[in-house]
């Protein structure tokens, strides 16, 4: 893969195409094989973001005057394009992130059906006809845009998470600038690319690479009513502070330590397999990744053995490798965050009984990580409290439903949650006591469908939803009239 051309991932502002206004540009290798120059992105800075918030600005009375109908046609036709380019999407996601190459298939097939969902919603985004205490009077109240938007994402979900973005941004009839992860600066090149061709230019969507300066300069810009984030509850509070003094409107969706919490009846099977595919899949890189397992003490052996045994028939290999069941982890830092995280664990009393350590044999050089679990994890270990973001899965014991939910609220994060039971009863009372925004039922704790709310709880969310009809009241201000006639 090493031969294949190098891509350029250039800023858009204003219609057009271009390079930061320094020149400089940031190189990024394939994660499952660092001989490969994937691309070089523009490594972009405040100027640059400042020009396409202005584009955006100017672009707002325009793109506002279509009308939600037209907007809805815009990402309808952007949903089309997507799918045409599925296969170029699919390969860039596991070139760029080093997912798996049908797990990037099924990023792109859930994006198109979040643009769909999303484009159907133009003829929907409406107010309400309400009584008036007065005779001959009409009131009602309609939603409006709150103008220009910063849309901040990262890079686990290197085209979804943007989609899911800039796609109710453009049909509330808010102007845009994305700033993408700068580690997965291609996919979000293409993902603008087709909204562009689809109507969506000349400053009604920009799109800035680069890091830390470009998201700090879109937060100071008195222009930007608000921003969507995606990413750490670190940069988040940061956004949603240094934003406050001048209400700046804030949609944070932040970090998880999601459990799964396995109940003496379970079937031990089922929540087994559904287990692995929560915390491995994805190579434990999703913000509801299950990271830690409370289970009843009375089955714990028997699904720890399961455990191990599924995740040490894992293969590891590169993205495009058919035969593999988990990829690389994105960087460096990610590899060293799982192995550091492992090593505390051990040295508070954890053991680890699968993997544990970095994958070397077999596969190219790259940033490959054993699908570890560790059992004896204590609920208030540094492993049990704090996001790893990665293939490590924590075992914790518990002492039936109370015990179990006490262990799994004991965190600051709510993102996601799943109950392993074969009572309807227990099922209902973990669902209502359990603490956090996504939650599920003899099923993998991941994944979410594009009409329903994606929310976190606690630390792991502020501000309205995604990917649902509560999404519009981020992007949009209510506004009554009354009608004397």
């Amino acid at each position: 893969m090493a031969d294949r051309a190098v891509a350029d991932a250039r800023n858009h502002i204003a219609g057009r195409w271009c390079d930061a206004r320094s020149g400089r540009t940031q190189e990024h290798r394939n994660p499952g094989d660092l001989t490969e120059v994937v691309s070089r992105s523009a490594d972009s800075a405040t100027a640059d973001a400042q020009a396409a918030v202005a584009a955006a600005r100017a672009a707002l009375p325009a793109w506002q005057s279509l009308g939600s109908v037209r907007r809805g046609e815009i990402v309808m036709r952007a949903a089309r394009l997507v799918a045409e380019r599925r296969q170029e999407f699919a390969e860039t996601i596991t070139r760029e992130h080093g997912k798996l190459l049908s797990e990037a298939f099924g990023e792109v097939d859930r994006t198109v059906d979040v643009l769909e969902y999303t484009a159907g919603e133009g003829r929907r985004l409406g107010g309400a006809t309400l009584p008036a205490d007065n005779p001959r009077t009409l009131a009602l109240t309609r939603r409006e845009p709150i103008g220009v938007v910063g849309l901040v994402t990262p890079w686990n979900f290197p085209l979804a998470i943007p989609a899911w973005k800039v796609a109710p941004a453009l049909l509330a009839g808010c102007t845009s600038v994305l700033k993408p992860s700068p580690l997965t600066p291609l996919t979000a090149s293409l993902l603008v690319d087709c909204f562009v061709q689809a109507g969506a230019g000349g400053g009604a969507l920009n799109l800035v690479h680069g890091g830390r300066e470009v998201g700090e300069a879109l937060v100071a810009d008195p222009v930007v009513a608000g921003i969507s984030f995606t990413g750490s509850v670190e940069v988040g509070r940061a956004i949603h502070t240094a934003g406050a003094p001048r209400f700046l409107r804030t949609q944070l969706e932040m970090g998880g330590k999601n459990a799964a919490l396995v109940l003496a009846d379970a079937d031990l099977d089922e929540a087994a397999d559904a287990i692995t595919a929560g915390a491995f899949g994805q190579a434990g890189q999703r913000c509801s990744a299950t990271s830690r397992v409370v289970v009843d003490r009375s089955v714990h052996r028997e699904l720890v053995a399961r455990l191990a045994e599924r995740a040490a028939g894992l293969r590891v290999g590169t993205g495009m490798d058919t035969a593999a069941a988990l990829g690389p982890v994105i960087s460096a830092e990610r590899l060293e965050a799982c192995l550091n995280g492992i090593l505390l664990a051990t040295a508070e009393g954890a053991v680890v009984v699968s993997g544990g350590h970095r994958v070397t044999e077999g596969v190219p050089e790259g940033y490959f990580m054993a699908p570890t679990v560790l059992d004896g994890v204590r609920p208030d270990s540094y492993i049990a409290q704090e996001e790893i973001f990665g293939p490590v899965l924590s075992v914790l014991v518990c002492d039936g439903l109370d015990d179990g939910l006490r262990i799994v609220n004991s965190v600051r994060y709510g993102m996601a949650a799943a109950v392993f039971t074969r009572n309807p009863s227990l099922a209902l009372e973990a669902l209502d006591r359990v603490e956090a925004g996504m939650l599920h039922v003899n099923r993998p704790g991941v994944g979410a469908y594009p009409h329903m709310p994606h929310i976190g709880a606690k630390e792991s969310q502020y501000g309205p939803a995604e990917c649902s009809p509560q999404v519009w009241d981020f992007y949009t201000q209510w506004r009554t009239a009354c009608i004397s006639y």
